[in-house]
């Protein structure tokens, strides 16, 4: 007569997993919940490149139009050719620097939300890229004398997105507070995902 142990029935079986089971059934569900339980997203912020950045720009432009101007009058005097190419020069400069602010302007636009930060570029062809907050490691910023003064600058973002490893953001109006706020998400993000992988 064989000493060995009979198997153990199917029902005694389906009782010993039936804890783990349990267990695995009652943590999905938690996860589920606590999905359904997150923050809906919700947009914080949009802008892009401010026309203050290009002040300095329209104030230089404006004191050499006016030395030319005056240098010509006082040294060539009636001469024609020195006007018509003087007058060339500083037509060609301004419509430079329209069409750099034009581009700046409507080449980039961006948003913060409460999980995402989303940039756009381009103008006849427009990209667009998605930075989750939680992946962004610093911000930093930088500020000029003049946009010191008119309160605009460049921020500077670093992470661990592969697409953006670090992304700059150039002429952005109330540059001290959106780098805050960008901080700030970030910062909340990062104590909401670890609480919920604590409570999982």
């Amino acid at each position: 007569m064989s000493s060995e142990n009979p198997p153990q029935s199917r029902p005694a079986q389906e009782a010993s997993e039936s804890p783990a089971r349990d267990n695995f059934q009652a943590a999905a569900a938690e996860k589920m919940d606590s999905a359904r339980a997150a923050p809906a997203e919700r947009s914080l912020w949009q802008g892009g490149y401010s026309a203050k950045a290009m002040y300095g720009t329209w104030i230089i432009s404006g004191i050499v139009t006016l030395g030319v101007l005056v240098a010509v009058a006082l040294l060539a005097g009636g001469n024609g050719n020195a006007w018509m190419l003087s007058g060339a020069g500083i037509l060609i400069w301004w419509c430079i620097a329209l069409a750099v602010y034009l581009y700046r302007r409507f080449s980039v636009h961006y948003e913060l939300t409460t999980q995402r930060f989303v940039h756009q570029s381009g103008i006849l062809s427009r990209r667009t890229d998605r930075i989750e907050v939680i992946d962004i490691d610093d911000v930093s910023y930088t500020q000029g004398i003049v946009q010191r003064m008119l309160g605009v600058g460049t921020i500077r973002l670093t992470g661990s997105d592969r697409t953006h490893p670090e992304l700059v953001l150039y002429g952005i109006d109330r540059v001290p507070e959106i780098a805050s706020l960008v901080d700030d998400v970030r910062r909340e993000e990062r104590r909401r995902r670890s609480l919920h992988i604590e409570a999982i």
